[in-house]
Parts: structure tokens; sequence; C-alpha cells
């Protein structure tokens, strides 16, 4: 009996897997509505619980104010953002070609100068011919890309008027947050129910962490690196910057890239000495930030996921699933690692983990 209850739940979750795999492009907008519904539950919470002299906030009140603010903070954000971005990427594009010229017939030999490296022969010409055949083709894409998603504030409004269904969905999952969540709770066998529980808090504990607080740290860093990338001087200080954020969810990694591409891009640029220890100045006041303020004020101390498997995951999502995938990737990841963690303290506090090992006396 046990036997066949297991293989009809391996059954189950194997036809719900290619369930999902079949429905990827009708569920991904719906994820993201959850996602968005996720979080912005806290703050329809909080403001519930605010009075205005006699008048209690309801909760259909309350989602209109956090409704109107996301979609206010996105469409600024459009305006604003995109715009810049074509700008910088154009610039991008523009260069490139000739920053692949310096680094090979400027920079590598000097390296090569500098290292002892005399006996090892670079083919400049060649390496040069392909980066920039390869770089064509890279930025062909990226010019079509931007050219397509900004040309311009009203085409940006009109796309996403267009997107009906992202937003509808995502005012009634945040009207119907609490009761959704108590229905699958009233749902699952009552003597089980409060592990369960439990568990649900910690995901979401773990998700708080890398969705709200994690997201909000990136975007910090990313508009820190920016600005003061910018204040420098530089030319791609947006694109550097918000990169450097973005990659910032893997620890080290977004400052690692972000320092070597803005000292690349500064000694181009600019061909002194003042310019990159500006751009490092700028990496180190962000890092200070992250973990004196930013890291400890948003995310605090609550058990996150080790940075392999956040890769291994958004990796492993987008390989299964393509861009579904990627959404489902840290949730999926969150709930698995809570899951594990569990499971090690239950075996720990088994017999198996705790029983004594037998002696000669015993036999």
């Amino acid at each position: 009996m046990n036997e066949s209850r297991n293989w009809f739940i391996l059954a189950c979750i194997a036809g719900t897997g290619w369930l999902l795999y079949l429905l990827a492009p009708v569920l991904t907008p719906f994820v993201i509505s959850a996602g968005l519904a996720y979080l912005g539950d806290p703050l329809v919470d909080r403001l519930e619980r605010l009075r205005f002299f006699k008048w209690q906030v309801n909760r259909t009140t309350a989602v209109l104010i956090v409704f109107l603010l996301i979609s206010t903070v996105l469409v600024l954000a459009l305006l604003i953002f995109l715009p810049l971005l074509r700008h910088q990427v154009q610039n991008l594009v523009t260069s490139a070609p000739e920053m692949f010229d310096w680094i090979v017939g400027t920079a590598l030999p000097w390296l090569q100068t500098k290292l002892g490296f005399s006996t090892f022969e670079l083919d400049a010409q060649s390496l040069t011919e392909a980066l920039k055949s390869y770089w064509k083709e890279v930025s062909t894409a990226l010019v079509g890309v931007a050219g397509t998603v900004s040309r311009g504030g009203q085409v940006v409004v009109a796309w996403l008027m267009n997107l009906v269904l992202v937003p509808v969905v995502t005012f009634y999952l945040l009207r119907d947050w609490d009761k959704l969540v108590e229905g699958i709770r009233t749902l699952i066998p009552r003597n089980i129910e409060p592990v369960a529980s439990s568990l649900c808090r910690q995901i979401d504990d773990v998700l708080g962490a890398f969705i709200r607080g994690q997201l909000m740290v990136m975007l910090a860093l990313g508009l820190v690196y920016s600005f003061g990338l910018w204040a420098v001087g530089l030319d791609l200080a947006l694109i550097i910057g918000m990169a450097a954020g973005l990659l910032s969810i893997v620890p080290y990694l977004g400052t690692l890239v972000g320092v070597v591409a803005a000292l690349i891009a500064a000694i181009f640029q600019f061909q002194d000495v003042l310019h990159p220890v500006l751009a490092l100045v700028v990496f180190g006041v962000g890092q200070s930030l992250e973990g004196m303020v930013l890291t400890p004020k948003l995310v605090g101390d609550r058990v996150g996921l080790h940075p392999v498997a956040v890769i291994f995951a958004v990796l492993a999502g987008g390989q299964l699933f393509g861009f579904l995938g990627i959404l489902l990737a840290l949730p999926v990841a969150s709930a698995l690692n809570v899951l594990v963690v569990y499971m090690h303290q239950r075996y720990q506090g088994s017999r198996i983990y705790l029983k004594e090992p037998e002696t000669a006396e015993d036999d």
C-alpha cells in the first residue's frame, strides 16, 4: 500500500512538472502577478492597521493604494530608465570596437611586458577581428531590442497599457491574498498542519530575505554605483553600475565584475590614473554601505540561500522551463532549502543517527 502511494506521489510530481513545461507561456504572467502580490502584501497589511479618525482602512482601499504606488513606480522607472539605458547601449556599441583595439594593442602588450610573458606570442590582429565580428552580432541584437522597447515615453506607456492581464491579476491576488493563504492552510491535513505552517513561515523568511530584502539591496547598490560612476564622469556609468548591482545577488560577483569593467572603461576613456582610482573609491563606498547599512537594515540576519545554490537554481530553472523557470527558481530553491534543513534536523534526532555502536559485549 505504501509503495503504491509513493509511486502515485512521484507520478503526480512528474505530471505537474510536465504540465508546467507545457503551460509555461500561459503561466508566466500569473507568476509575475503572484510575485508582485507577494511583494505588496506586507505593505497592504500595514495599511489595513491604519485608522484615520473613525475610519478604518479596509483591504480593498489598501490594495488600491499599494497597486497605484507599484504602478506609478514602474511607469516612472521605465520612462526615466529605458531612454538612458538605450543611450548608453548605443555608446557602448560605438566605443566597443575602439576599446577592443586598445585592449589588444595596448593593454595586453603592456601586461605581457610587466609580467614577463615575452615568450608568449599574441596574434593581436586575429583576436581583434574575432572580437569585432562577435561584437557586431551582439550589438545589432542589443540595439534592436533597445529600439523596440524604448522609442519614447508614449510607446512605453502604450506597451504597459496593453499588458492588461498582469495588473488585473495582481489586483485580485493582492485583495484576496490572505484568504488564499488561509484556504491553502485549511486544506492541509490536521496532523501535519503545525509542522507545515512552521515550514511555510521559514520559507517566507528566506523568500523575504532574497526577494524583498535582496532585491532592494541590489537596486540600491545599482543606483549608488551608477550615480558614483556618473559623478566620476564615466560614459558607461549606468550600464556598469546597474549590472554590478544586479549581480550582487551573488556575494562579491557584482563588485568584481563592476570593478573590472569600470577600470577598463575609465582607463580607456580618460587615459590617466585619477579616474580609475575614483572608480575604485565608488565601489569601496558601495561595499561599505552594503555591509554596514543596506544588508543589516533590509535583509537582516535571516537565513538565506548559498550563492552556489542561487546560480544553480536560476540556470536549472531557465534550462527546464525558460523564463517561467527563472521566475520560479528562487521560490522553489528557498522551499527546498528549508525542507533540507528540516530533514537534516529530523535525521539528527532519529534512531538511525543516535544509535550507539555495537560492542563486543553485545555480541
